[in-house]
């Protein structure tokens, strides 16, 4: 159990952690009431209104994303933390405001989810590179892992408290607390202690450093891979907004209570996934591919259930195969890139992951509005089941991965993956890398 949690034996990852689950916590809770306000009060259950403002709140992390990761690489990640937390802690006091004094209209919504992007856009590349920065690259895995358990911690936590405030007292609260709980992410990164941090060198000026780290993802095929799963994935399978309200209104008939015990049924999943990734001493693709295959699965599975309860079970299988995909995928993409790029690549990774919403949200919505939520799920289901059919393909063409009987049981098949690189294929791959990196290393100089 203890090398479960062996990054929280670190002083500053200890502090960002709580620091992190109370503002996550009321990041939820905001993200809950924003939802049920736009389906429920400013709309009459319009799914795609819904949509839309998950697309205005995700867009900019796709289109800022060059801009981000150099942010993120140049310039020291605690201050641009600093920054980004405060300008949200702001845009949920204004949002808050507006609807508790009455005068909230949807536009006003799309404006705050517009800006609340436009500073996560900026927030997130140097979030998760600030990680980094914290444990020493032995425990970065686990850290990423433990990361992910706070934030979904955070999201089983959050909508429960949402949903009872919105039942009880009105959504406008809500988002004041969100205002509040910035304290704590803001009070963890000005007490952190800068000489325990692990520094990168930082990025210089220099002309190309976009295309440096569009050049050495693009030379990286691994990668490429994991983002086009994460891209599937995250662009028409996590739109769990949508899902949810509409299942939980539509299907079944509930409130907001109700609406928000199923996410938080679906966080009880996720950290178990966040869990069972922060054992495993090393992120590998192949748990990537397994994670996206089941969570295909599950999702079909949530479809096809026939009671509120049911689905809730369902979303808690949801949970687990989500997270486990996602945390391992992220942590992947940390652990194998260079330190110099992390930022970058990281950027990359968000953008994809994040910036596909803009394009999934609406169709999931209109699907939902058009043939029904069940179908909207199912759009989710194939979206994981295709992106590990994509690995697996790629696996087969630029691996020789192949798929053989087992003699003793005629009818079973099994995965035969290559061998390790023997050495001098290593030091190739190797020395590839170095080239990549030195040539960014010039341009810094």
């Amino acid at each position: 159990m203890s090398a479960m949690f062996r990054s929280l034996r670190i002083f500053n990852y200890r502090l960002w952690t709580i620091g992190a689950i109370v503002s996550n916590t009321g990041a939820w809770m905001q993200r809950t009431a924003q939802d049920w306000i736009v389906l429920t009060e400013l709309t009459d259950h319009d799914a795609a209104a819904l949509g839309f403002t998950m697309a205005l709140q995700f867009g900019p992390l796709l289109l800022l994303m060059p801009v981000a990761g150099i942010i993120a690489d140049r310039f020291d990640r605690r201050i641009v933390l600093l920054w980004t937390q405060f300008s949200q802690f702001v845009l949920a006091l204004g949002l808050g405001l507006l609807v508790i004094s009455g005068h909230a209209q949807l536009w006003h919504v799309y404006v705050f989810a517009l800006l609340l992007g436009i500073a996560t856009a900026i927030d997130a590349p140097a979030r998760q590179a600030f990680v980094s920065e914290l444990v020493s690259d032995k425990d970065l895995p686990n850290a990423v892992a433990l990361n992910s358990m706070s934030f979904q911690s955070a999201r089983l936590i959050g909508p429960a408290i949402a949903g009872v405030l919105v039942a009880v007292i009105g959504s406008g609260p809500v988002f004041l607390v969100n205002a509040a709980s910035f304290a704590g992410v803001l009070a963890s990164l000005w007490f952190i202690r800068r000489s325990q941090l692990y520094p990168v060198a930082k990025l210089g000026r220099a002309k190309g450093q976009i295309r440096d780290g569009l050049r050495y993802v693009r030379n990286r095929p691994d990668i490429l891979i994991v983002l086009v799963m994460v891209f599937l994935v995250g662009t028409f399978g996590f739109n769990f907004p949508v899902f949810i309200s509409t299942m939980a209104t539509a299907e079944f008939g509930k409130g907001a209570a109700e609406f928000g015990l199923l996410s938080s049924m679906m966080a009880v999943g996720a950290i178990v996934g966040s869990l069972m990734a922060a054992r495993r001493e090393r992120a590998r693709l192949g748990v990537v591919i397994i994670g996206s295959a089941f969570f295909g699965f599950a999702c079909l599975l949530a479809a096809l259930a026939p009671s509120y309860w049911t689905f809730g079970a369902a979303l808690t299988i949801v949970g687990v195969f989500s997270l486990t995909m996602m945390t391992t995928a992220n942590a992947y993409v940390q652990t194998s890139t260079t330190p110099i790029m992390r930022g970058r690549v990281m950027a990359l990774y968000l953008a994809i992951f994040a910036g596909g919403t803009p394009i999934g949200a609406p169709i999931v919505g209109w699907a939902a509005n058009e043939l029904g939520a069940r179908w909207a799920l199912g759009i989710g289901a194939l979206s994981g089941l295709l992106a590990a059919a994509a690995a697996v393909a790629w696996l087969v063409y630029s691996r020789g991965m192949r798929v053989g009987r087992v003699p003793e049981r005629r009818f079973r098949l099994r995965l035969r993956f290559p061998p390790e690189p023997t050495p001098d294929e290593a030091r190739e791959l190797a020395t590839q890398e170095i080239a990549i990196v030195e040539t960014t290393t010039r341009r810094i100089s």
